[in-house]
């Protein structure tokens, strides 16, 4: 789905939303939710040539898989969250949205755990070996 066609879903979706928002709140939700969903499947056909590219740069550069990896779930995260917290929000619950948003920090902190330990081992080796 192309950058209009994506505008034009989502417009046609939300003005649909509000309009019947005030009789089914509901269907309302519902209709967003299933528009962002249309469009975030859409999107992921563009996705797949983005990360082998991202891996190439990354071998090309002479870096670990690990960081691509890494880098690579973290996208994931974030967009996979902000759509959610979007939906929780376009739903009325923003408490809950909110809830999504932090354990997406969580997360992506947790997968970075790997990066932040060999950061330290190599500044501890820097540092001991008086490379300085």
């Amino acid at each position: 789905m192309e950058l209009f066609q994506i505008m034009v879903l989502a417009a046609a979706a939300s003005f649909g939303a509000a309009a019947i928002k005030k009789y089914t709140p509901e269907t309302s939700a519902a209709l967003a939710v299933s528009a962002g969903a249309v469009i975030l499947i859409s999107l992921l056909s563009k996705i797949t040539p983005l990360i082998s590219d991202i891996n190439s740069y990354i071998s090309i550069a002479g870096m670990d898989s690990t960081y691509g990896t890494v880098l690579i779930k973290t996208i994931g995260i974030c967009f996979l969250c902000q759509f959610t917290a979007d939906a929780c929000r376009d739903a009325g619950q923003s408490s809950l949205a909110s809830k999504v948003e932090l354990a997406s920090k969580i997360s992506v902190i947790i997968i970075a755990l790997p990066l932040f330990e060999n950061i330290l081992n190599v500044s501890v080796g820097l540092i001991t070996n008086g490379d300085l």
